[in-house]
């Protein structure tokens, strides 16, 4: 069969996947549009203001938005957070003290973050006398018995990463989260469980801060700005801990009490809107490019057979040619810099050579179609996003141009 009776073959085979999709959109839609309801969110919000921005409506009214749509006490969400590893950073700061111990339950975390973790003389938690453990997962499941072994009485900190990075492992599912958080606790545990939800908002019904974590943390220019907001990160969870980390985000003195933000709110406030719907068009999306990578007989991570738990799929290819050539696709069904051509560079945060496909409308958003990988064995592309469905429809027909 030709390229557009495969993919027909494909999209019929996904009919009930698609469904579901769909089904976890409205709920989760429907749960935002109440959120906007019960905060009166008026026109009023979407101003800018300048200087310190004491009074800043827009600003804090967005912060209640996210905590009640994940379930949670309290928010932050700013423009001035650049970047989910920023957001972490933020957070962990906030939480931690000399001589305390992070202990991250899901494996060693993503490359990004492990600078600000374990770093030297750069400003890291470990220079600033903060302890860092890890338990390997199991099969890409969380590892109790290792949990138990590594857990101790300094541990103020528990951190869970929810999607894969880049390793070859299903997301975890809040369900997952929620048995880990149940364990932990019976631990005798009674400090902050960390969610890193980076890739993983509106996918399920559910959001970690609803199954037992105490915060969940991501980036604005992924799921949780549905393709509109410009930049930013949240942070949501108990209020006790909120108070900690506003103080890390601003000044002890000051906390959440200023930041002003000239730009205006309104594709914060739109973008959190359009989220369920957008996040629904990504995970079709790479449900559809499962599908017909699995078909062709490479392994993909999530497995079809399933709903994936973020929208991110990692592909396995056999040479660093073909995992280039697919990246290079998506790149060229870009609506930006659609003519460029990628190239493995040195990245800042990483230790290997990336090659990264990311022609979007917000600079490196990766809720919109992306692709990226490490250039070296096994050889494994990282593909997520899609504004549209349709979109991610006509990158696949370009890649198996190219590599079928």
């Amino acid at each position: 069969m030709d390229n557009i009776e495969f993919i027909n073959y494909c999209e019929n085979k996904l009919s009930e996947k698609f469904k579901k999709a769909d089904e976890t959109a409205y709920f989760n839609q429907v749960k935002v549009v109440k959120a906007f309801s019960e905060y009166r969110v008026a026109l009023r919000h979407f101003n800018g203001t300048t200087g310190y921005g004491y009074d800043d409506e827009g600003r804090d009214v967005l912060g209640k938005l996210y905590a009640r749509v994940f379930g949670a006490e309290s928010g932050i969400v700013s423009p001035h957070i650049v970047s989910g590893t920023h957001a972490l950073t933020v957070a962990l700061f906030g939480l931690l003290r000399p001589d305390d111990t992070l202990l991250c339950i899901s494996g060693l975390p993503y490359d990004t973050i492990r600078g600000v973790i374990f770093g030297k003389d750069n400003g890291s938690l470990k220079d600033f006398g903060i302890n860092f453990e890890y338990c390997d997962l199991v099969d890409g499941k969380f590892d109790y018995e290792e949990i138990r072994n590594k857990f101790n009485k300094k541990v103020k900190v528990v951190y869970i990463q929810r999607s894969r990075g880049y390793e070859l492992r299903d997301a975890f599912s809040c369900a997952e989260i929620g048995e880990a958080c149940e364990f932990v606790r019976s631990l005798g545990f009674t400090g902050c469980i960390f969610v890193d939800n980076c890739y993983g908002e509106f996918v399920e019904k559910f959001e970690p801060t609803e199954t037992g974590a105490d915060l969940a943390v991501g980036s604005l220019i992924k799921n949780a700005g549905g393709g509109l907001a410009p930049t930013g990160g949240y942070i949501c969870g108990k209020q006790v801990y909120i108070d900690m980390i506003e103080k890390r985000l601003t000044a002890p003195s000051i906390g959440l009490e200023v930041g002003s933000y000239a730009g205006g709110y309104q594709y914060f406030y739109q973008g959190l809107f359009m989220a369920p719907h957008t996040v629904a068009q990504a995970v079709k999306s790479s449900l559809l490019i499962g599908q017909a990578m699995s078909e062709l007989g490479y392994v993909n991570y999530p497995s079809v057979d399933k709903i994936p738990y973020d929208i991110t799929r990692a592909i396995k290819f056999n040479s660093a040619e073909k995992m280039i050539d697919f990246i290079r696709e998506v790149q060229y069904a870009s609506p930006v810099d659609g003519y460029v051509c990628c190239e493995p560079w040195d990245m800042p945060g990483y230790e290997e050579p990336i090659i990264m496909a990311a022609g979007t409308f917000v600079s490196g958003a990766s809720i919109e179609l992306s692709a990226d990988g490490p250039v070296k064995p096994p050889y494994i592309a990282y593909f997520q996003g899609g504004l549209t469905y349709e979109h991610g429809k006509y990158a696949l027909e370009r890649i198996l141009n190219k590599i079928r």
